[in-house]
């Protein structure tokens, strides 16, 4: 996880930060603000009984009155049942909005992950993501659904008590208010040093939650290369800095709880004392201590539970602050939400109201860099640019290969053509257009990428082809790309193309993964067409029938391909040589044989045999 900016605790504010949730919680407000007054009304209720008590006691108990006796068991029961009965109210009440606020985050949080730029995911470990979804929302949610309430129905329940008290008489409510100042003042400090821990802790789950979705992942390279054991030493040395930061945690709880268990435990006692003398002397009726102690006992838990639920309420703090440590992070420009106004030619749509002068006064242009340099974001100030003033032209309807060394840029040149990354200077066109001008969602209509490692998601392979397409395309479509891939195994599976390929597709093979990943590109017949070394794990058999295939492909794209073997070079009409970030060579695979020994060697073995045989 990169360095966050989070406030500390010392100058964080949990209202306000909790205060950043009111868009969730607005829909559902007038549940929730029913359901708090339905617990204050509840517990209101409660402290009405030590008010039936004292009557009982000074009225039917001291005139031997048994119907008062039964008529006050009777009104202690029926208020014992409404106290009950609202606050399963109050639950009912809040149930359904709460899951509902949770979801609504949680497909909010899903959806900015997705349009957030390529170099953040780079930046982000998936642990922390994860945990942000799904541990920290869940602490969102059951903060909603009992601390925010609670707060302030015990909060009420300790006002009105204690005016009920010095009503009662004002000298013992004195005795039980001595505690409060070093109670509030022993919270405060709580809260600040709990704050601290909390996030730390959240952080250290992300962290967990990274190093294990790794270990599954990896699974394969954990077990062939025997390093179970290393893994699960990380994985312990990670589990006993949260045990031990939890136990900080637990420690903290039971400091405050002992205060303010104590305090009022001891006030109370006192009280019980004065109180005696006072009825002994008859300056108090016992019915009115009676009533007094019990709305003191009533009091123990509003008070008590103060601990953890300002533990709650800043772990709900941390939550939030994480959660919009992500929804804050600059998304890429948002998705075209106007209409598409068809094209008669049959090619992509254009954004309704968009002009055609740029495509119709650059449709000889093709794909163009002009003076492309690219340094990573988080590239430490000084360092060389991974592309330095890379100038480069494909012409409409050509292939391109790309060729240069490891480490050259190849793949990060690829990847700026449908803005997965943004140049830091120059500019790249297509049809006379610049890329950075036109909406991603449009962009990214016209170009199709297919890249070195191929990436499947847990769906049908169907489905995974034809993400590459608009949502009109259907089973000829799906064929005719399988077929292009050479991917036909795809029918000769257990439920053919609607087969589940599981996580990562590791079901099939790396060159079955890799045909599938270029069938997803071609199915939708993209103007451009972006290959990274698309045929590495293919053998020589099948690498030969899918570049036969694609050839008829590349007659109607304009196409720039990473190639690494003579085989794939062949397959473009012209080369280009990226070497150190820059192009230093362009032209036929024979012609920069002959005349740059760079590319001679990159292409050494197989290619000097290829360049005698045409010589011959």
């Amino acid at each position: 996880m990169p360095p966050t900016t989070h406030a500390t605790a010392a100058d964080r504010s949990a209202v306000r930060t909790l205060l950043r949730l009111w868009p969730y919680v607005r829909p559902v407000r007038v549940r929730l603000f029913s359901a708090a007054f339905v617990a204050v009304v509840a517990s209101c209720v409660g402290l009405v009984i030590p008010l039936v008590l004292k009557w009982m006691v000074d009225g039917p108990v001291a005139g031997r009155d048994p119907r008062g006796v039964w008529l006050g068991a009777l009104y202690l029961l029926l208020l014992g049942v409404a106290e009950a009965g609202l606050f399963g109210l109050r639950r009912l009440l809040v149930a359904r909005p709460l899951s509902h606020v949770e979801a609504e985050m949680r497909a909010g949080l899903y959806r900015h992950l997705q349009r957030l730029p390529v170099a953040f995911h780079d930046r982000w470990a998936s642990g922390q993501l994860l945990s942000r979804g799904t541990t920290d929302l869940m602490l969102l949610r059951q903060f909603l659904a009992f601390p925010m309430t609670f707060l302030l129905v015990n909060g009420v329940t300790i006002v009105v008590g204690v005016v009920i008290m010095l009503l009662q008489d004002w000298t013992l409510g004195l005795v039980i208010l001595g505690p409060a100042v070093p109670v509030v003042v022993t919270c405060a400090i709580f809260e600040k040093r709990y704050a601290e821990v909390a996030r730390l802790a959240q952080d250290q789950v992300g962290d967990l939650t990274t190093v294990v979705e790794e270990s599954v992942l990896g699974i394969r390279i954990i077990k062939g290369f025997g390093r179970h054991r290393s893994q699960a030493r990380a994985f312990g040395e990670l589990s006993r800095t949260l045990r031990g930061t939890e136990l900080r945690k637990a420690r903290l709880l039971a400091a405050i709880w002992a205060v303010i268990m104590t305090l009022p435990e001891v006030a109370i006692g006192a009280a019980l004392v004065v109180g005696a003398v006072q009825v002994a002397d008859g300056s108090l009726s016992a019915g009115t201590l009676v009533a007094f102690l019990s709305t003191a006992l009533a009091l123990r838990w509003p008070v008590e539970s103060i601990g953890f639920l300002l533990a709650m309420s800043q772990e709900a703090a941390t939550a939030t602050e994480r959660y919009f440590e992500v929804l804050d992070a600059a998304p890429e420009d948002p998705p075209v939400s106007g209409r598409f106004e068809p094209v008669p030619d049959g090619h992509e749509p254009l954004p309704a109201g968009g002009s055609r002068g740029a495509g119709a006064r650059g449709a000889s242009e093709g794909l163009l860099f002009e003076s492309v340099t690219f340094r990573y974001p988080d590239a430490p100030p000084g360092t060389p640019p991974v592309l330095d003033r890379v100038d480069l032209h494909i012409r409409p309807g050509e292939s391109m290969a790309l060729v240069g060394a490891t480490g050259s840029g190849k793949t990060t040149l690829t990847a700026l053509v449908p803005r997965l990354y943004e140049v830091t200077s120059g500019r790249i066109s297509l049809d006379g257009e610049d890329i950075t001008t036109m909406p991603r969602e449009a962009l990214r209509a016209l170009v199709a990428v297919a890249f070195e490692e191929p990436t499947l998601f847990s769906a049908s392979v169907g489905d995974n082809v034809l993400m590459g397409a608009d949502d009109t395309a259907g089973t000829a479509e799906l064929n005719r790309a399988l077929a292009v891939a050479q991917a036909d195994f795809a029918h000769s599976l257990p439920q053919g193309t609607g087969t589940q390929v599981g996580e990562q597709g590791l079901s099939l093979s790396g060159g079955q993964r890799q045909r599938l990943a270029l069938a997803r590109a071609v199915v939708g017949r993209p103007r451009f067409l972006v290959l990274d070394d698309p045929l590495s794990a293919l053998d020589v058999h099948t690498e030969a029938a899918v570049e036969a295939a694609l050839r008829q492909v590349l007659a109607d794209t304009t196409a720039l391909i990473v190639a690494h073997r003579p085989s794939t070079v062949l397959l473009a009409d012209r080369v280009a040589l990226l070497s150190n970030g820059r192009i230093t060579a362009v032209g036929t695979h024979q012609e920069l044989l002959r005349t740059n020994a760079e590319y001679a060697h990159l292409m050494s073995g197989d290619s000097s045999e290829e360049a005698e045989d045409d010589d011959r």
